[in-house]
């Protein structure tokens, strides 16, 4: 396993723009096959969740050296249960890093299809999708062009996790609602993305 996670950290660095949709599901059915699944080990989605806390919900989106310590250490560990779920979310965060710093055009491809995957797989493990996942699934829908997509996305999203600011803030772009501009004026009103977007 040890190896497989190292050739994979390896292949990726070299070819991070060149994956595509295909790769990266023949990609995750190769660790989900190495990786010990375990419906009842919460420790993958607690990191997305505190990923999530930290990042996007947090006033600041600020990432802790501690939460990054401890992504770390799961990701490197060959015995941690799900492992192809954070491996795979790793992936997604690299390649919209990548793109970004080199300002490149998403690979839209890769990014919908390890979504899907990602949504899949948390549904079918945890018994529900982490709210990260609901909001990189609607960006991506977004950059890819499908509007409605992203907003149902959005939608369902906020039926699950009705306090998530960053699905606030897009259902507000959305729908230009005022319940909701109010909500986020009166309630976050130095959140990172409430600022980003001039919501006022």
């Amino acid at each position: 396993m040890k190896k497989l996670i190292l050739t994979i950290f390896f292949c990726i660095s070299l070819n991070t723009f060149a994956q595509t949709g295909n790769q990266v599901k023949d990609i995750f059915l190769k660790i989900k096959q190495e990786s010990k699944i375990d419906r009842d080990d919460k420790a993958v989605y607690d990191i997305l969740d505190e990923f999530y806390t930290k990042s996007l919900q947090s006033e600041n989106d600020e990432m802790t050296p501690e939460t990054v310590q401890r992504i770390e250490r799961l990701a490197s560990n060959p015995d941690t249960k799900n492992l192809h779920i954070l491996l795979l979310f790793l992936m997604y965060q690299q390649n919209l890093s990548r793109t970004s710093m080199a300002g490149k055009t998403p690979d839209t491809e890769f990014q919908t299809e390890a979504m899907k995957l990602l949504e899949n797989e948390t549904k079918d493990i945890y018994g529900k999708v982490p709210v990260i996942i609901y909001i990189y699934k609607a960006e991506t829908m977004d950059r890819a062009g499908k509007k409605e997509d992203a907003k149902a996305t959005v939608d369902q999203g906020l039926k699950e996790y009705p306090d998530s600011v960053p699905l606030k803030v897009y259902s507000y772009l959305n729908t230009k609602n005022e319940v909701l501009r109010n909500d986020l004026v009166k309630n976050h009103p130095n959140h990172w993305m409430v600022l980003q977007f001039g919501i006022k």
